[in-house]
């Protein structure tokens, strides 16, 4: 399995987990907010590192990638506000926000990789 074949399916599995974790959530207008949020950029995550590999150039490879970085690290954000607000207990995301951090090295070292490239 290739670099990208494996990214392509870790940003998945991370949008999947979050969508499972969206649902299982308690609906209160806090957690429905939070969770549309985190659930929007979790998902925007793994579909744009999908467009990133069926890129038709560098440039626009770069762009799909540096947005799937940004994307990665609002993820992490979320996961953040639900932990320092209280709304989930820090061992319900520990995993989450671990996985997160470690796409978001992986993604942004590899967008520094492609630029220096260009």
């Amino acid at each position: 399995m290739s670099f990208n074949d494996d990214l392509k399916n870790r940003t998945k599995a991370f949008a999947v987990e979050i969508i499972k974790l969206y649902a299982s959530l308690p609906k209160t207008d806090e957690m429905r907010v939070i969770g549309k949020q985190l659930l929007r950029s979790s998902t925007s995550v793994a579909a744009n590192f999908r467009a990133y590999a069926r890129g038709r150039s560098d440039k626009e490879r770069f762009a799909k990638l540096s947005i799937t970085v940004e994307e990665m690290d609002e993820s992490l954000f979320w996961l953040e506000i639900f932990e320092e607000s209280e709304l989930l207990h820090k061992d319900r995301i520990i995993t989450y926000k671990n996985e997160a951090l470690e796409l978001l090295k992986i993604l942004s070292s590899f967008r520094k990789t492609l630029k220096n490239r260009l």
